[in-house]
């Protein structure tokens, strides 16, 4: 990123002005990298046992270190700094908010983990709650937030039907929890493909989408998205993840059978094309300088693709075989959201420190300068290998699994290290001479 803005102006859309203290989002983006490696580290405990179905205790464990506790956690960060940025809607007592809404997250996240590994349904049933309560309040906050936008546009809109589909994530997420914790008589089965699928394709895929109508144009210099695309993606996305709800409800009987695979192929397919959308875009950018970033969105956005294809695969048996599910979760977890987040984090973190360094006056480094080519691209590198090799793991369990837990490890330990190496800058810079 070069030439960044002042901290009085805006950049195209973006109003820096009303931007959070740089504590609020950081304390997020810091947490996100711990909580791969400790996914990375169950992942080498367990060995072959992880990957043999996505069901296990220990899996599912290690699913949601990293949905939770590294892409929640940096979603939850980045709306804390979109909404007041991109939407010029702040969110009400940021400071307050993020402190309770990430203590809550950081602790609920480590008990459910742990209760999972350790077999402790006492620790389960105060993991649940606190979760339930600090996901509840940030979603207070950031509905009240959109709720107040001046001039709502596509993003706007994408970023508050991401919001509403966290609630029914996490109202299906409490329901199994409870089922599981208090033996509360539910249609377990339902829940568990209805609650990834909201989680994945509403609350991650449209907030990826979101961000990307501004930050692909802006940041990447590439086109801007089609309108029809930006007006209806998000609206299509959520209904038909409701009309996949009501085929996949017991309730409907077997009348609504019919609707399933309808709405799978179609999910998909809006997600295929999507990305097909952002790699043409991104193939006509105007810089063609080296960007990191740029190369995490694309591998994201091959990895959507791939794991679209194979969902609608599965549901018409052409590629049903006994680790499709764990292939389809590593394409989707590590291979789009992780890329996406890996990239992100890349740009915004070197970005705001520099932002508020300039905003308080002190003499701040340039962008490049905090977080150098050489270190993202080691990251980038890192992450590559990780994602080849947990695919790999997920198709041979037996040979891969380790290789891939450590290079995994190393690539979330890269992460880790690049961001506190920016962070150190910050506060060196900001101590003064």
């Amino acid at each position: 990123m070069s030439s960044p803005p002042t901290p009085t102006t805006q950049v195209g859309a973006l109003n820096f002005q009303q931007a959070p203290p740089i504590w609020v989002p950081l304390r997020f983006f810091l947490s996100a990298p711990a909580f791969a490696l400790l996914a990375a580290a169950v992942m080498l405990w367990q060995g072959e046992n992880l990957l043999a179905s996505r069901w296990s205790p220990a899996t599912l464990a290690a699913v949601h270190l990293l949905t939770l506790g590294s892409m929640t956690m940096v979603m939850i960060g980045a709306l804390f700094q979109l909404l007041p940025v991109l939407a010029g809607a702040p969110l009400p007592r940021p400071r307050m908010v993020a402190a309770i809404v990430h203590g809550a997250l950081v602790l609920g996240t480590l008990m459910f983990a742990g209760a999972l590994l350790f077999t402790q349904p006492l620790l389960l049933a105060v993991a649940i709650p606190l979760l339930g309560l600090g996901l509840a309040i940030f979603l207070a906050a950031a509905l009240f937030a959109l709720a107040r936008t001046p001039n709502p546009n596509a993003s706007v809109f994408a970023l508050g039907m991401a919001s509403c589909a966290l609630v029914v994530t996490l109202l299906l997420g409490l329901a199994l929890g409870a089922s599981r914790t208090w033996g509360l008589a539910l249609p377990t089965l339902s829940l568990r493909d209805l609650h990834p699928a909201w989680g994945l394709l509403g609350w991650t895929g449209l907030l990826v989408a979101g961000a990307a109508y501004q930050i692909v144009p802006m940041f990447q210099i590439t086109p801007p998205y089609p309108r029809w695309l930006m007006r209806s993606f998000a609206a299509t996305v959520c209904a038909l993840l409701t009309l996949l709800s009501i085929a996949q409800w017991p309730a409907g009987g077997t009348s609504w059978q019919w609707l399933k695979p309808v709405c799978i192929f179609l999910l998909a397919g809006a997600y295929i094309l999507f990305a097909a959308i952002t790699l043409h875009l991104q193939r006509q950018r105007r810089r063609r300088l080296p960007d990191v970033t740029l190369e995490f969105w694309r591998i994201g956005m091959v990895c959507v693709v791939l794991a679209a294809l194979l969902w609608a695969a599965q549901e018409i048996a052409v590629l049903r075989f006994a680790q499709a599910d764990v292939l389809l979760g590593v394409l989707v977890i590590l291979g789009a959201a992780m890329s996406f987040i890996s990239g992100m984090l890349c740009k915004i973190v070197p970005f705001l420190s520099w932002f508020h360094l300039q905003a308080s006056r002190a003499g701040a480094p340039n962008v490049k300068a905090m977080l150098p080519e050489k270190a993202q691209r080691l990251q980038l590198r890192l992450h590559l290998a990780a994602l080849v090799l947990c695919v790999a793991a997920a198709l041979f369990p037996a040979l891969f699994t380790y290789p891939a837990a450590l290079c995994f490890g190393a690539a979330s330990l890269s992460v880790l290290w690049n961001m506190f190496g920016v962070v150190r800058i910050y506060r060196r810079v900001a101590a003064g001479p």
